[in-house]
């Protein structure tokens, strides 16, 4: 491997292990391997411009373009499309992602969920960083230089990241690459002085051998006193910070405390609730975030709301920016409600207790609200009836993270015949809620049309879209698929017909506004589960969307299309009387039938989410006896164990390749091959090969350098004499000695038995004579004929004009 090849490797390895300071910034640490092989791409882009080669402005061109187009490539289809074209998605697209991760960002507290804005804006980042680090350590020969932009993105990452553990061994393996890189280039320029001299391993030379230093005994080569240097330096660096308390405030120390943060695990603090929905339902540890009491007789309807998105703009649903106000003492009526509902309402009490892992600035409460009793700075949004976290200083604000509340709230029964007998809606709340994007595809407002023809009111509608998501019209409930929440996105939800809640709830709103029903769309959790001493347990992975449709007198009602295990649909929304099965079926038969009755029973009719609430009759179901979801799955089973596997596995390959390649030389019965093997055998424990000797000095070299007993170097010379035969003896000289294997074997027994415990391993798990595998690769890349540009391109030369 030349030194230019060497020096772009361990700059996109600096780069590399520099990025791993990102890691605790978000939930999962994925995105690396997609950056590593992003760098190597950058890398190989530059390494073949060099080649050509070609100027130095067009090679660091082609970096950034190669990378820009692998970028848009990987984030293909991850944003909404408001244009055709290639133009159109590297401009809008690529654009409107970069800015939704800048948004994600502002909006989430560490580590956040890796959604495709964020991982945007890592990837970005890193091959930035990489391209800088390429530029100043390659293609400018100034790797000292290379250090300012790997600082600024393990500054930055630090920063971050203050209070996360593992913040030493980020730097330890940021400073581990940036001393690598510098190492190479010193290599490299050393080399452009001729050989780098070495002396040999201690304790082995003579001062009459004449390979040694004389008194001293050994000659340090440059090359190691840098590396020792390095590790001491950087050895210094980690423990300083340790032994003196005054700089533990720096990015090393213990972290200043963040006012949004909590003393335990990482921080769910989302403006926007959407972004983090599909990570939560996909979660694995699955924490419980709310625990609440409540007197009311209906826990099914107990659903924790957050906030309403009440705008569609063609690319998401949003909370359109609204007045805030302070909360009252009581709120006031919730709007279209008419008092004859109201006085069959019943108000309810409900204590609520949140997570020191959950910081959303929203605060979860039952809907309607009629009182909220919380200490802190909140303020109130009329329209949407939510509480928001105000601002307590610069980037702080109030959010619900520890904190104990009551929510007074009206438990309303509307009757189906109320529904369908409800008058047309407020001519104002229609024009503001039935507002759609001029993208929005023909086919949405053509299946709402088909679905609900016949219908004769707005209620009979809702029902029908509801039932043609939950029940009859062929879905799947899926977690794992792409969260876009566009227009598009809504019509290939409706051909592919899977998705998770927010898939379904957004597109029953958009119908529903098609069909001139006031719609929006809520954020929060399903009732959770309920525990044996009374309260109830809301987890992660209740998160949960669903349409609110609006119906004057009955206010906004909700809705629930979500074929999802657990979840049952409201009472309202069935007009004909109860049915065998009042809950809509789970489209994954796998989880929702993974456990048939023994017997029938008055609880089968009930559904999951009132068997998980207790209100069924008989005994709250085990935590065993859930629908399935819970615990790993197969597939992650089977990646843990291949990740194990390789783990393990990985430290066994260069013992099992020594090992092949030692039978394959020693097996062929040459004694060049058999050469090979000894000065290999002789490379991993320090004795590093020197192509300039003949074989007999060769010979004399390893047996001093390897402290060699009588009896092995009388097989040494063995070897080499078979060698200086095969390569001088006439032809037709006798075959080489049989005793050759037994000869290199004897001799590598004694070479490893003559080093300590740590050359020992190290020759065995990490063999220095695995760099002839680079070498071999570096001499085929080589051979590759490429094209050579002419050294001055042949461009017409400019007439002269004569001055008269």
């Amino acid at each position: 491997m030349s030194g230019r090849a060497r020096v772009t490797l361990f700059g996109m390895l600096a780069t590399l292990l520099t990025s791993w300071s990102l890691a605790p910034l978000v939930e999962t640490s994925g995105w690396l391997l997609q950056a590593a092989a992003l760098l190597g791409a950058q890398a190989l882009v530059g390494a073949g411009g060099r080649r050509i080669p070609l100027a130095r402005w067009l090679t660091v061109a082609a970096q950034a373009l190669v990378s820009l187009l692998l970028l848009a490539l990987l984030f293909a289809g991850k944003a909404e499309s408001t244009g055709s074209g290639p133009l159109a998605f590297l401009v809008t697209d690529f654009g409107g992602l970069f800015r939704q991760g800048v948004r994600d960002v502002s909006e989430f507290a560490t580590p956040a969920p890796l959604t495709d804005g964020i991982r945007l804006l890592l990837l970005a980042g890193v091959l930035l960083i990489g391209l800088l680090v390429d530029v100043l350590a390659v293609t400018m020969r100034t790797a000292a230089a290379a250090g300012l932009p790997l600082l600024a993105l393990y500054s930055v990452a630090a920063g971050l990241s203050a209070g996360r553990g593992g913040a030493w061994f980020a730097f330890l393996l940021a400073g581990a690459g940036y001393l690598l890189l510098l190492l190479a280039e010193g290599r490299d320029r050393l080399a452009q002085w001729g050989r780098v001299f070495g002396g040999a391993p201690g304790g082995r030379v003579s001062a009459a051998s004449g390979y040694g230093s004389g008194a001293a005994g050994r000659a340090v080569s440059p090359v190691r006193t840098g590396r020792r240097i390095g590790v001491a330096a950087l050895g210094l660096a980690l423990a300083v910070p340790t032994v003196l308390p005054a700089l533990g405030g720096g990015v090393l120390g213990a972290a200043g405390r963040d006012s949004a943060g909590g003393g335990g695990g990482g921080t769910i603090s989302a403006v926007n609730p959407l972004v983090s929905l599909q990570s939560s339902l996909n979660a694995q540890d699955n924490r419980v975030i709310l625990k609440y009491r409540t007197d009311s007789p209906q826990l099914g309807e107990q659903y924790l709301r957050i906030l309403a998105l009440d705008e569609f703009n063609g690319v998401k649903w949003e909370a359109s920016g609204r007045p805030l106000t302070e909360v009252p003492a009581r709120l006031p009526n919730p709007a279209g409600l008419s008092d004859k509902v109201r006085e069959g309402a019943v108000e309810v009490r409900t204590t609520v207790s949140a997570a020191d892992t959950y910081a959303q600035r929203y605060l979860p409460m039952p809907y309607p609200a009629t009182q909220i009793d919380i200490g802190g700075k909140w303020r109130y949004e009329p329209a949407g009836r939510t509480l928001v976290g105000d601002q307590l200083g610069k980037d702080r604000f109030q959010n619900v993270q520890g904190a104990q509340y009551t929510v007074r709230s009206l438990l309303l029964r509307p009757t189906a015949e109320q529904l369908q007998a409800a008058p047309e809606p407020n001519p104002f709340v229609r024009a503001e809620y039935t507002k759609l994007p001029d993208n929005l595809p023909p086919v949405v407002a053509e299946t709402a049309r088909q679905i609900t023809q016949g219908a004769r009111n707005d209620y009979t509608r809702a029902v029908r879209l509801q039932d043609w998501f939950a029940v009859n019209g062929g879905f799947r409930y899926d977690t794992k698929v792409s969260s876009g929440t566009g227009s598009q996105a809504i019509a290939r939800f409706l051909n592919d017909k899977e998705g998770f809640c927010v898939h379904f709830a957004f597109s029953m709103a958009a119908m529903s506004r098609t069909l001139g029903i006031p719609a929006r769309v809520a954020v929060g959790f399903t009732p959770g589960e309920k525990q044996s001493d009374g309260s109830v347990n809301v987890s992660m992975r209740d998160a949960h969307a669903w349409p609110e449709l609006y119906f004057e007198g009955m206010g906004w009602t909700r809705f629930e299309p979500t074929p999802r295990s657990g979840i049952s649909v409201p009472d309202y929304s069935r007009p004909e009387a109860p049915a065998p099965q009042p809950s809509a079926p789970s489209a994954l038969p796998s989880q929702s039938a993974a456990a048939p009755a023994p017997a029938p029973s008055r609880s089968d009719a009930c559904p999951p989410e009132l068997r998980r609430l207790g209100e069924c009759g008989g005994a709250v179901p085990q935590q065993g006896a859930a629908t399935g979801s819970d615990g790993p799955s197969v597939g992650a089973v089977l990646g843990w164990t291949a990740a194990a596997a390789v783990l393990v596995g990985l430290p066994v390959v260069p013992v099992l390749w020594r090992r092949r390649v030692r039978a394959r030389r020693l097996g062929s019965r040459e004694a060049l091959a058999a050469w090979r093997e000894l000065g290999d055998c002789a490379w991993d424990v320090g004795i590093p090969p020197d192509e300039a000797l003949s074989p007999r000095q060769a010979a004399a070299r390893i047996v001093v350098l390897g402290g060699l007993d009588r009896e092995a170097e009388q097989a040494v010379h063995r070897v080499a004499g078979a060698v200086e035969r095969a390569l001088y003896a006439p032809p037709g000289a006798p075959p080489p000695s049989e005793t050759l294997r037994a000869d290199v074997e004897a001799a590598r027994v004694a070479l490893v038995a003559g080093v300590g415990r740590w050359a020992r391993l190290r020759a065995l798990f990490l063999p220095r004579s695995a760099a002839r595998v680079s070498w071999a690769l570096s001499a085929r890349l080589a051979a590759i004929p490429l094209p050579r540009l002419p050294a001055r391109l042949p461009f017409p030369r400019r007439p002269r004009t004569l001055r008269r």
